[in-house]
């Protein structure tokens, strides 16, 4: 729909929010903006910056310690674009952070901790690495070529008036 024109925020509900804490503005350095607390003083979320435009929502009390597992039924990963994958991941490294990488298990594919950056090319056409948070949620870290996939839909679609 034209009347929408971007993605606002993701939400993430999280067992422990000193660990996610830890990991969202100490690893990757996403500012806190703001805490929201019920009537009674609990905490309701904390609203982290990405951009001036788009969030990351945590609210605490999860009900498990890990995320549905990659087929697993709902949100499977969420995507941050950036502009070099290289310097990023020897900061996030630098900052204390886990890299990730998609491994063949006997129950499938599955992330699962590296030493060394992985990185790798998607089916798009798009250079990509991965990272996993406290709980399990799986963050893409998409470099945009461009003569991606979604560059070239999108100037399709343009040319389509859609």
């Amino acid at each position: 729909m034209k009347a929408i024109d971007g993605l606002g925020h993701v939400a993430i509900k999280v067992k422990d929010v000193d660990k996610s804490m830890a990991f969202y503005s100490g690893v990757l350095k996403f500012p806190e903006m703001l805490r929201l607390h019920h009537d009674d003083g609990s905490l309701f979320l904390i609203y982290l910056r990405i951009t001036d435009t788009q969030y990351l929502e945590i609210f605490p009390n999860a009900a498990t310690d890990r995320a549905p597992g990659g087929d697993g039924n709902g949100v499977h990963h969420f995507c941050l674009t950036v502009d070099k994958l290289e310097p990023l991941l020897d900061a996030i490294v630098a900052n204390g952070g886990t890299l990730y990488a998609w491994t063949r298990t006997e129950t499938g594919r599955e992330l699962q901790p590296t030493t060394t950056p992985t990185i790798s090319n998607g089916l798009d056409g798009n250079r990509q690495a991965w990272l996993q948070d406290p709980d399990g949620n799986r963050i893409e870290l998409m470099e945009m070529a461009p003569d991606c996939l979604q560059y070239k839909a999108i100037r399709r679609l343009q040319s389509e008036g859609a």
